[in-house]
């Protein structure tokens, strides 16, 4: 048995994606807003170990707690809305039509399906979910926002495998990118390979033109839905080869990678590509190219190298990735050669999974299990590790590809590393403090670093570590709460610049009083501060934005 006899390679969803036009999206916004369905009002209604199980993708427990929701007929108007929408989009069940009109009460039934939502009621009035549907909220410099994001109806409601043209909803790989791109406003953003169209949600929030690209009509299409219901008009619809108009902030365009958008740059590029490395061994034991993880053969060696094209002057790029491990250090060696000559580089290593435990994590992410689809499962997770053997591939690592293009000519910096520690928050602040802070600095001699003068960032605490009896500490440690979460170890002149670094003394003046009391070298002292500062400062341990006058 292969996988295709457990759905055909070229079987294709099941459902045409919905489509709106501005007055149905309206509509549909406006009830979903006073519907009160959101994150919170979901995880009132499911309780909290419903609610953790449902994001396991156990489906039960949400199940049980929202037939009962449905049977009891709460006394709330906006409590029975999130019951019924919630059983219906989010996990699948029939739900009456008449429960629908009255959650959707301008919409209606009708609407829902006039617009691809949801079917024509069944011989028991019931209607069924065509797509998934979920509330989706975020909070950022603007405020505060409620989507609503349409995708293709999960394995956990069909019980079957993912089609190959399947368009995914949000994940945790998609909250990961949204939460690592910066947000400074742009004029330009581009979202490579947008899927369901959350990074152009986001992107939306702060950049003045956003163009979402990707190979699928199918994802094109639901990008368009869902911009069409927060309210974002679209420049083009999902078709190759037209022309920007002067209308609207979302430009769709059809093509694979870098493909549609050639001759044109950005500020701003977001892309969860698909880097997932399906060796051809796995095709031929019947597993379908997956659109929304698969390229058909290594995707990022190209991809990288073709950004520098595609980049403003301070422009970045910012990537999930994935690359194989032969041996110590053989990553950074393959992904190094991807990059472009003069660009920046930041590379971050988070994660790195045997063979075994790879290959298995991306068979469960399209449907097929052990527990379902035993010999297909055993067949292509044989065909996946036996590639890797043959390769010599002892892991794959998993982690951010961040590129950026100087503003000014100078040198580029690479930086690549292994880190799989967290601070609190999102990383996106982190990230463009790090790139202005690495541009900041690549132009200033040691003179004018000395004339700094740094602040320590509120989220730094000290760490010290004595022998019993010892008077002076052996180990010092500088730990950050945000950002990576970084732990340096300092000595006590560093520890000494971060503990008065308030914007008033600058770092030479630091040293100077430093070496006044310690007895040591001036210059050798002002030496390791300099280089401490340009360390601390591109980790986010100390901000410069103070020390510029």
């Amino acid at each position: 048995m292969t996988l295709a006899s457990t759905r055909s390679a070229s079987e294709p969803s099941s459902f045409l994606p919905p489509a709106v036009t501005p007055e149905q999206a309206a509509s549909l916004r406006t009830d979903l807003t006073e519907s009160g369905w959101g994150v919170e009002t979901v995880a009132a209604l499911l309780g909290g170990a419903a609610d953790a199980a449902l994001r396991r993708e156990i489906r039960l427990p949400a199940l049980r707690a929202v037939r009962a929701a449905l049977a009891e007929r709460s006394d709330s108007a906006s409590s029975w809305s999130v019951a019924v929408l919630t059983a219906l989009f989010m996990l699948g069940e029939p739900v009456p039509a008449i429960a629908l009109d009255a959650a959707l009460p301008r919409t209606g039934a009708a609407g829902a399906a006039a617009v691809g939502l949801v079917g024509e009621p069944d011989e028991t009035g019931c209607v069924r979910a065509r797509v998934d549907l979920r509330p989706h909220e975020a909070v950022d410099d603007a405020g505060e926002v409620r989507w609503w994001v349409a995708s293709d109806l999960g394995e956990l409601v069909t019980g079957r495998a993912l089609a190959p043209d399947h368009v995914l909803g949000i994940g945790g790989a998609g909250l990961t990118l949204a939460g690592l791109t910066p947000r400074t406003p742009v004029s330009t953003a581009l979202d490579l390979g947008c899927g369901c169209g959350i990074q152009t949600l986001y992107l939306l929030r702060h950049a003045e033109h956003v163009v979402a690209t990707d190979i699928s009509e199918r994802a094109l299409a639901f990008t368009a839905f869902n911009a069409a219901l927060a309210g974002v008009s679209v420049i083009d619809g999902p078709r190759p080869g037209a022309d920007a108009g002067s209308a609207g902030r979302l430009e769709l365009r059809l093509g694979s990678l870098l493909e549609p958008v050639a001759g044109r740059r950005f500020d701003l590029i977001a892309s969860n590509p698909p880097f997932v490395l399906t060796p051809p061994a796995v095709r031929e034991a019947g597993l379908p190219l997956m659109e929304y993880r698969d390229a058909g053969g290594p995707v990022l060696p190209a991809l990288v190298a073709g950004l520098g094209e595609h980049l403003e002057p301070g422009g970045a790029a910012v990537m999930l990735g994935n690359w194989e491990h032969y041996g110590a250090d053989s990553w950074r060696d393959a992904v190094s050669a991807w990059i472009p000559e003069g660009l920046d580089a930041w590379v971050i290593e988070r994660e790195v999974q045997d063979p075994v435990e790879y290959a298995t994590m991306w068979l469960r992410d399209g449907g097929l299990t052990p527990e379902r689809h035993a010999e297909t499962f055993d067949a292509a997770l044989g065909a996946w590790i036996g590639d890797f053997e043959a390769r010599g591939v002892e892991g794959i690592g998993f982690g951010y590809l961040i590129v950026h293009r100087p503003e000014s000519p100078r040198g580029p910096w690479r930086l690549l590393e292994e880190v799989s520690t967290s601070g609190q928050g999102v990383l996106g602040p982190h990230v463009a403090e790090v790139l202005r802070t690495r541009e900041l600095l690549s132009g200033l001699d040691d003179d004018a670093v000395a004339a700094l003068r740094p602040v320590l960032a509120p989220d730094v605490t000290e760490e010290r570590h004595f022998v019993p009896g010892a008077s002076e500490p052996t180990v010092i440690l500088l730990r950050q709460g945000g950002g990576l979460g970084r732990t340096v170890q300092a000595s006590t002149a560093v520890a000494a610049l971060a503990g008065v670094a308030d914007g008033e003394l600058s770092v030479g003046q630091i040293a100077s009083a430093v070496a006044s009391l310690t007895g040591v070298d001036a210059d050798a002292l002002r030496a390791e501060l300099v280089e401490a500062v340009r360390r601390l400062a591109t980790h986010g341990f100390l901000g410069l934005d103070s020390t510029l006058h």
